[in-house]
């Protein structure tokens, strides 16, 4: 009888070691997947260099036509940061109005604690750009 209750509990902490041998595992091949691949945030300039790499791969474009794609990518990024440039006044005036109107609805308690969230809100966002000039 302790023979057999000895392998049970010899049984079960194997069992148990196994189970978390394999997650241990399989949690580290998720988290090196999708920060390799899918996961995360990559930089413009990562996200610039991955493109650049798989058109001349997949289109076996020569280094005449690489420099000529840099001249397209550098002014269309150009075009698109005029435009953000444009377009900032009206979107911050339309974020304003929303403050606004939020602030209109709160007690004065509520607008002090409302101040605080957006400040909050605009530091954690500071901190997701990095430093200017990076975008």
């Amino acid at each position: 009888m302790k023979r057999s209750q000895l392998a049970v509990a010899l049984y079960a902490v194997l069992t148990f070691a196994s189970g978390t041998l394999v997650g241990v595992v399989g949690h580290r091949l998720y988290v090196t997947a999708n920060t390799k691949e899918g996961g995360g945030r990559r930089s413009p300039d990562d996200f610039r260099k991955r493109y650049i790499e798989e058109m001349r791969s997949r289109l076996k474009l020569d280094d005449q036509q690489v420099s000529q794609l840099n001249g397209i990518l550098d002014a269309t990024r150009e075009r698109f940061r005029q435009l953000r440039e444009r377009e900032r006044p009206e979107m911050d005036a339309i974020q304003e109005d929303q403050r606004t109107r939020i602030r209109a609805i709160l007690s004065p308690a509520q607008q002090a604690e409302y101040t605080k969230f957006l400040e909050e809100r605009e530091k954690r966002m500071r901190e997701m750009k990095g430093p200017p000039g990076r975008h």
